[in-house]
């Protein structure tokens, strides 16, 4: 079980500080946002390169951006642990995944809430991680979307079949009142924006939200 806290809830002006606030989570969930596959702008790859040199945990970069088979082996080289690409904005979600792992990262491929898993479960074998959506991407402080719970049941029995060490993570509204119940689902790794930055203290957080989901280990 695994805390990835997104810096989308950080101070943007001290993002070395508030990655040491959140030392003893797991990653560091950065979301890049482009402008054009969702409605809001973030950060990108110059910004990921700083973060990689002075963070002190692997950086989960979610990638909601167009053209990501040309763009996301690059967040990996400027020195993301993982990536994640939106399987609705890929032309070749395979030959991406591949190119991913080839560059030395994670690959990652996340669901928006309307879009249905079953279409890319012959993806999981090239998979280290699957993203199911909690909220529509774009925002933050969203409302958790309990209707996707199903879908993370689905994607948990998919890796089970598969029989591989694949991740299934939730983003999106994940907090002390709906960690348990994604955790029931069957998601490993919980994105938490608001639930770790909106606390006075981010690392007590990150281990009460780590402490909810323990009994569910294994």
């Amino acid at each position: 079980m695994q805390i990835s806290p997104s810096i989308l809830s950080a101070d943007f002006a001290n993002l070395e500080h508030e990655l040491d606030r959140i030392g003893n989570a797991d990653w560091a969930h950065v979301d890049v946002m482009d402008g054009h596959f969702v409605p809001n702008l973030t950060l990108g790859l110059p910004v990921v390169e700083a973060l990689a040199r002075v963070s002190p945990i692997p950086l989960d970069c979610h990638l909601m951006i167009d053209d990501p088979d040309r763009w996301a082996p690059a967040y990996v080289e400027a020195g993301a642990g993982s990536a994640t690409f939106h399987v609705e904005a890929t032309r070749d979600p395979r030959g991406l995944a591949r190119a991913l792992r080839a560059a030395g990262g994670r690959a990652g491929m996340a669901l928006k809430p309307g879009t249905a898993f079953a279409p890319y479960a012959d993806l999981v074998p090239e998979l280290d991680m699957i993203l199911v959506m909690t909220v529509e991407p774009g925002f933050g402080g969203q409302s958790f979307m309990a209707d996707q719970l199903p879908k993370v049941r689905e994607v948990r029995e998919a890796v089970r079949r598969h029989g591989g060490e694949v991740w299934v993570q939730v983003d999106g509204g994940v907090s002390l009142t709906t960690i348990e119940r994604c955790a029931e689902a069957g998601a490993d790794v919980f994105v938490a924006g608001s639930a770790v930055y909106g606390a006075e203290d981010a690392a007590a957080a990150v281990d009460h939200l780590r402490g909810l989901v323990a009994a569910h280990a294994g």
